[in-house]
């Protein structure tokens, strides 16, 4: 558990902790995320520390904030998160980081001059030398509860090992763990074991994904800049498992050229432009998220690929021109719970009461986009989720209230397990994220 990590950029210093502790501040404090972290806040070379700063502590966050509490002799005021904040960052860096002690404890406690704080600097000096005391007692007597030592909150602990008895231990490993790198090349410009041989010549180490014919995974995450012709649109950052919805959509969409395709709740715009770059097909992408409709816009550009972009609510019709379309991807807003290696802020934002809510749009999304398909259609559900309510259950109700739906979902693929009506996969360290896919086509009158 507490196997250290180097940082991914040799630049330290109390602007990038100040820096980590700002962005970490509104997590802490239930009003923010780390969606948004401005990684050109610090010098380029603290770039890649400030993400490990930032990622790792909320990978590791239930244990951090348990050892914070046994530090403290009292508990920061609420006005005080950024300091709480540099405290967690301090811990982190002791623990799991290849960061010399005498500069994780001293530009930490440092750090707090600039947030305006300076008397933190003793506290947070104090805490910190007293966990290079007694670290291996601190920790052994933060373990005992299970919740800490498994780095997860209690009520996903509980979901997780009830949803998945077999299988959850492993699914809180790839949870604790960064996610790699993987890319989907465009197969416009090169097959993979070409472009494999391309990042080779680089001196980037990759290999070939078992289930993504286009994917490939790197062995060490790099800056994208340094990938043979990003910026032509030969290769796109992309995980292995969101990969599949092009595959899944393959047997519907390939024997039709031009056929009307829809994708709903489209941004970031991956699978959209991964579709666009295997069929031939009218695609038109909503969204109801501008911000992130236009990131969308961004990455067709690059890609050299065209859809119609929509700023638009799926749960909606009036957007709708009443031409049916020959295939849907609903890749549905969930809980995340596949991707937590990705987005550890979820180990804090997300509640058990999030879960309904999530489960009725979904449920609203099926159900308005079901008549916007032609008979004979093809519809792909697919979420980010690891939980049976917004996956198998979701779909087996929409089966029982929806007759002309006929389940397709493939069973002689070799990538995850039956699920219901679908498939779901489960975040494997090293290996592809958490996915539920479930294929449905509309039966003809």
């Amino acid at each position: 558990m507490n196997q250290k990590r180097s940082p991914q950029s040799g630049g330290s210093g109390q602007e990038v902790r100040a820096a980590a502790a700002r962005a970490l501040a509104p997590v802490l404090s239930d009003q923010g995320s780390l969606a948004g972290l401005d990684d050109h806040s610090v010098v380029a070379r603290d770039r890649g520390l400030l993400k490990e700063l930032c990622f790792g502590t909320c990978r590791r966050l239930p244990r951090l904030e348990a050892l914070a509490s046994v530090l403290l002799k009292q508990p920061f005021k609420k006005r005080d998160s950024d300091v709480q904040a540099l405290l967690l960052v301090g811990i982190y860096q002791l623990l799991y980081m290849r960061i010399p002690a005498h500069a994780a404890v001293g530009e930490t406690a440092g750090a707090a001059r600039l947030l305006n704080k300076e008397w933190a600097t003793r506290v947070l000096n104090g805490c910190l030398r007293r966990l290079q005391r007694e670290s291996e007692a601190l920790q052994a007597q933060v373990d005992q509860d299970e919740n800490v030592a498994l780095e997860h909150p209690p009520w996903l602990l509980n979901a997780l090992r009830q949803a998945w008895p077999e299988q959850w231990r492993d699914i809180i490993e790839a949870n604790n763990h960064a996610g790699p790198m993987t890319l989907r090349v465009n197969q416009h410009h090169n097959d993979r074991e070409a472009y494999l041989a391309l990042l080779t010549e680089q001196g980037l180490t990759g290999q070939l994904c078992l289930h993504a014919p286009d994917a490939i995974t790197l062995e060490t995450p790099c800056d994208v800049t340094v990938l043979p012709g990003f910026e032509d649109g030969h290769v796109s950052v992309q995980d292995e498992a969101a990969q599949l919805s092009a595959a899944l959509l393959g047997p519907a969409l390939a024997p039709r050229p031009g056929a009307r395709v829809l994708d709903a709740c489209c941004a970031p715009g991956g699978k959209t432009a991964h579709l666009l770059e295997q069929f031939d097909i009218q695609l038109t992408a909503i969204d109801s998220d501008n911000q992130r409709l236009a990131r969308v816009e961004d990455t067709l550009s690059r890609l050299g690929v065209e859809a119609v972009l929509q700023h638009a609510d799926a749960t909606e019709g009036e957007w709708w021109s009443g031409t049916p379309f020959d295939a849907i991807l609903l890749d549905a807003p969930c809980s995340g719970t596949g991707v937590i290696r990705r987005h550890p802020d979820i180990k804090k934002l997300r509640r058990k009461d999030d879960i309904r809510p999530l489960a009725k749009l979904q449920r609203q999304l099926l159900d308005n986009l079901w008549p916007m398909l032609r008979e004979g259609g093809t519809l792909l559900y697919a979420t980010c989720s690891v939980l049976p309510e917004e996956n198998a259950e979701q779909i087996e109700a929409f089966l029982a209230r929806t007759p002309d739906a006929h389940v397709t979902t493939p069973n002689d693929v070799a990538w995850g397990i039956v699920s219901g009506a679908g498939r779901q996969l489960f975040p494997a360290v090293s290996s592809h994220d958490g996915f539920f896919y479930a294929r449905l086509e509309k039966r003809t009158a």
